[in-house]
């Protein structure tokens, strides 16, 4: 069986962090609907009035 190559120093918790700094989650962005002012995720078809770009796209059952 062959032998694998291993790492000579342990790897800190402050360099192994830094490494990590950008794996974060971000919140996800939302802007008001101009037809209804419900919040929204952008240049998605609003869910609660079925608007899109100032015009009705989908009939919305109330």
């Amino acid at each position: 069986m062959a032998k694998r190559p291993l790492p000579k120093k342990r790897t800190s918790k402050a360099r192994r962090d830094q490494r990590r700094s950008h794996h974060a989650l971000t919140a996800p962005e939302l802007v008001e609907c101009p037809g209804c002012r419900t919040m929204k995720p952008p240049h998605v078809v609003c869910p609660e009035c079925g608007s899109y770009a100032g015009r009705q796209v989908i009939e919305v059952d109330t």
